[in-house]
């Protein structure tokens, strides 16, 4: 394994809202080496993208980190002033958002997005980001990409705005990329392309990436390691085929049971009974409890700690399941 690029340590984000404050990160750890890309995987609202604002620090009020750190290159990210940000995003670490046609600007050109990072942390002239810009835009695929760059967002398709935010993303050589469920927006055919698309830039830069998705087939397919979040916590990390082959935590198992097997009829695919707790009313001790059927007393006493069951294994459980 390779040294790591990202440590995230006990990262707490907290919602100040009317009603209370809301915790929707508690604690989360994890570590991003060089070269791979790690999958958040978990159910809407568990914190998945609220990780990634998090760490490119673009929480909006009444959102605050409120504990741990998150070091980018022995830097804590989190420690970082709005101005000290600026020099960093884009440059050091980069997103693409889950839907493009919201993120990017409607009254400027899809060129004029690309150029504006580049005016920002280059000295390049205006011909000199123009020619990059067009030069992105080629290299991920976007047809005619001189015609492209002078259009505004809504003369392009949903998969070709997602192909500029990904040129977007990577106009100035990221170390560090958040791709946030970029693929949920579009139809299955394009999400084929544009995940194949990402594959094959993600080897050839040699980037490191946190690829955010609910989508398990997806996280199969792109993901060297994965880590599950569920209620604003880590329910399990491990390598992408050990992670599917031998879930440990009761709530991964769940999850991988409820994925549908190519060939395979069945009447009712098996679900996961009960709903997710509320994070303003979250238990005591685990929050999966109510809905585990290996629950003890001592699940409702105590926040399970995230141990490290075999190399690179690791789950918040204190009944976690056999290794097959």
């Amino acid at each position: 394994m390779s040294e790591p690029l990202l440590q995230v340590e006990g990262l707490e984000t907290t919602f100040f809202t009317k009603a209370g404050a809301l915790k929707a990160l508690d604690g989360v750890s994890y570590t991003i080496h060089r070269g791979e890309v790690l999958g958040i995987v978990g159910e809407s609202g568990c914190g998945k993208s609220v990780t990634s604002y998090s760490l490119m620090g673009l929480l909006d009020h009444p959102g605050k980190v409120t504990g741990g750190r998150a070091l980018l290159n022995g830097v804590d990210l989190l420690s970082l002033t709005e101005e000290e940000y600026q020099k960093v995003r884009a440059k050091k670490i980069a997103m693409i958002f889950q839907e493009p046609m919201t993120a990017l600007n409607p009254v400027l050109t899809i060129g004029q997005q690309i150029d504006e990072q580049l005016f920002q942390h280059t000295d390049l002239t205006p011909a000199q980001a123009r020619k990059h810009s067009i030069e992105m835009l080629a290299k991920v695929g976007i047809p005619s990409p001189e015609e492209r760059y002078s259009n505004y967002p809504h003369q392009l398709s949903g998969g070709m705005r997602q192909r500029a935010m990904i040129a977007m993303a990577l106009a100035l050589g990221p170390e560090f990329l958040i791709a946030d469920e970029p693929t949920t927006a579009l139809d299955v055919t394009i999400q084929a392309q544009i995940l194949e698309l990402f594959q094959s830039l993600q080897k050839e830069m040699g980037m490191t990436v946190q690829f955010i998705t609910h989508d398990l087939g997806v996280i199969s397919e792109i993901s060297d390691r994965v880590m599950v979040m569920y209620a604003g916590r880590s329910a399990e990390l491990a390598p992408t085929e050990e992670l599917f082959r031998s879930p440990r935590h009761p709530y991964t198992a769940s999850l991988v049971r409820s994925i549908p097997v190519l060939g395979q009829r069945v009447d009712r695919l098996p679900t996961i009974e009960g709903v997710v707790p509320s994070l303003m009313e979250r238990p005591d001790g685990c929050a999966f409890q109510n809905r585990c059927p290996y629950q003890t007393a001592e699940c409702a006493q105590a926040v399970p700690p995230f141990t490290e069951l075999s190399p690179g294994h690791f789950v918040a459980c204190f009944h976690p399941l056999e290794a097959k």
